[in-house]
């Protein structure tokens, strides 16, 4: 800290970094005499300013605390970050900082890893204590003097970074242009902004950070949105909690088939289980506009249901009814509760749709609930929770053998073990897969999940073209469906058609964004394909991050690090990976990367081999 600046330091303690930033850089008489005397040395520059948000609260409950924990993130986790991604540090002021990149990519890194790093820093601190930073980027013209930056590009940073909510980074337009594309983020437009100062106005872009639902706002959205809460579960008894649970997954398969609703998936609204939670917060970190919520109370042969839909903004209540009825009668009950939403939410169905939405394939609850216990461990996604998952659903078809969904997802479980490799003989399981598809579909002609299966296996089979056309059968019956959202992605992209691979995943995480670490694993795959291996790399390895036994997403980083030179780190993740599953050879690879594109399969196993796989 220079001599000036340690003078400001008392009075700056209770002010915002970026008033103090733009009262020290706005033109002034006395500056401009001086530059007009010599030459003005100008470049154009990406700009970040940051600040702490409730600066003055922190220093107030706790001055010294707070100065040492801010010294002590600046310390460990902020300069590095800055010097990792080739930044300057202009100046820093109080609680603020204005920082100078070379790019706006480079700016924008920086920021998602100090906010991603200082999240995972505040987890263990109250929240009343915690740091937290705003940032804003621009990129934009400045005047250099002495080391000191100055003018609108500067300005425009820290009015930007005013409009970030705690935690978050906003962009002007002027630098979410340079980053497009480039990063794996997505970003809400703010819309226009007059600023303070500045004489136009400009558009502004919230980014949004990995833990954040990562879709576009409410008002971009033309169907009506819902999350669909789990029920608590009154009845004293833990083991009701599959019936209680069962309920919900069943509201959500049936509403994720009308065509006229955005549906949250039922891995996003389940994280808030066993929860107090507030609905406004609901809505907004799943971004939606309905949230349901209730309660189900089993007793001996007696069921009592509750449920109310509410206007998550407003809080009103749109609808509320209480069921009590004989437990034999609970499919009857989610039927009335989702014809119910439909029609508060004014959507119409044809005789078509309503008949696939409230078509069912079981009577028998001792069958239904097999099921559910078997969704329950399909949601782990793990080897074990495959097996699991297909033992309950196969307890389920012996109690009721025309239960067509749950021979649909014992189709699933045989593909997916095929598709990551879990397999002992793949051909077999394949095969299996193959004929429950066709068995579903005899069944069930129209269902999603039947001719979502059909093309996962087709894919691996090489019909590409037929293979989408299923999924596009799939996602017509079911446009709600995340899963079978993944599923388009992962053809589309085998079928050579990566970019309308990555629209089909981004479409898969609004649906679902507290998704599971296999949607990145997609999303690298398409990255890859694009040529954009910087990016993919980054989703990736986020993805192993967040769930370290993600066997394919350590497979593939093997391979890309194999394919970029970067070989410890490929032998690194390829070890990682055969830690999760030994059993995987080379032989697997070409069904796991199954392509229409013979080249990006080779690709892909010449980087595994670089990586020294056998």
């Amino acid at each position: 800290m220079s001599a000036n600046d340690r003078k400001r330091t008392s009075r700056d303690l209770d002010r915002h970094a970026p008033d103090l930033t733009i009262n020290s850089m706005e033109t002034s008489s006395w500056a401009g005499t001086i530059m007009a005397e010599a030459r003005v040395e100008r470049r154009l520059a990406a700009i970040l300013t940051a600040d702490v948000a409730g600066y003055s609260r922190l220093m107030g409950s706790d001055e010294e605390g707070t100065l040492t924990a801010l010294k002590a993130c600046r310390r460990e986790l902020i300069d590095p970050k800055i010097a990792e991604h080739r930044g300057r540090t202009v100046k820093t002021t109080g609680d603020g900082a204005l920082l100078e990149f070379a790019s706006a990519v480079d700016a924008t890194r920086c920021a998602v890893e100090i906010q991603r790093a200082m999240a995972e820093r505040n987890v263990a601190i109250p929240e009343d204590r915690r740091i937290e930073f705003r940032i804003g980027i621009n990129v934009g013209d400045v005047i250099i003097d002495e080391g000191d930056i100055y003018g609108d590009g500067v300005n425009i940073a820290a009015r930007v970074q005013a409009l970030a909510s705690p935690g978050s980074i906003c962009l002007s337009e002027n630098a979410y242009k340079q980053v497009e594309g480039k990063l794996a983020l997505d970003f809400n437009d703010m819309g226009e902004r007059q600023l303070k100062n500045i004489a136009q106005p400009v558009r502004v872009y919230d980014v949004h950070l990995d833990d954040t639902p990562q879709r576009p706002t409410l008002a971009k959205r033309e169907k009506p949105s819902i999350a669909v809460l789990p029920f608590q579960n009154l009845s004293g008894d833990p083991d009701q909690d599959y019936f209680a649970d069962g309920i919900v997954e069943d509201i959500i398969t049936s509403l994720s088939k009308v065509p006229h609703l955005f549906v949250i998936a039922r891995n996003s609204t389940f994280t808030y289980k066993s929860r107090a939670v507030d609905v406004r917060q609901v809505a907004r970190e799943l971004n939606v506009k309905y949230v349901l919520e209730g309660s189900v109370r089993r007793g001996g042969d007696r069921l009592r249901v509750t449920a109310q839909l509410i206007e998550a903004v407003t809080g009103n209540h749109i609808w509320a009814e209480r069921y009590d009825r004989p437990v034999r009668d609970v499919f009857d009950v989610q039927d009335e509760i989702t014809k119910e939403i439909v029609l508060a939410l004014s959507v119409e169905l044809t005789d078509g749709e309503r008949a696939r939405v409230f078509g069912r394939s079981t009577r028998s609850l001792e069958a239904w609930l097999a099921a559910m216990r078997g969704f329950d461990h399909w949601a782990e996604g793990s080897p074990k929770g495959i097996r699991e998952a297909r033992t309950h659903f196969e307890h389920a078809v012996s109690i009721d053998p025309n239960y067509m969904i749950a021979w649909a997802f014992i189709g699933w479980t045989h593909y997916t073990e095929v598709r990551f490799g879990f397999s002992a003989d793949p051909r077999a399981s394949l095969a299996k897969a193959a004929e429950l598809a066709e068995k579903c579909i005899a069944m069930s002609p129209e269902d999603p999940q039947a001719h979502g299966i059909r093309a996962g296996v087709w894919v691996v089979q090489g019909r590409f073209e037929d293979a989408i056309k299923e999924c596009e059968i799939a996602i017509a019956g079911a446009p709600s469906d995340a899963y079978l959202w993944c599923v388009f992605g992962r053809v589309l992209i085998c079928a050579g058609d990566a970019a309308r691979g990555e629209q089909a995943m981004r479409e898969a995480m609004q649906l679902n964004p507290f998704h599971p670490s296999y949607y990145r694993g997609i999303l690298g795959d398409a990255l890859e394909e694009l040529g954009r291996n910087g990016e993919a790399i980054e989703v990736l390895t986020e993805s192993v991050r967040r769930e370290p036994d993600y066997f394919s997403g350590h497979l593939r980083l093997a391979s890309l690090y194999g394919l970029t030179q970067q070989l410890g780190a490929a032998k690194a993740e390829l070890a990682a990976a055969l830690r999760i599953n030994p059993k995987f050879t080379m032989a697997m690879a070409e069904a796991f990367y199954a392509s229409s594109n013979k080249a990006s399969t080779e690709r892909f196993k010449l980087g595994l081999q670089k990586a020294g796989l056998p």
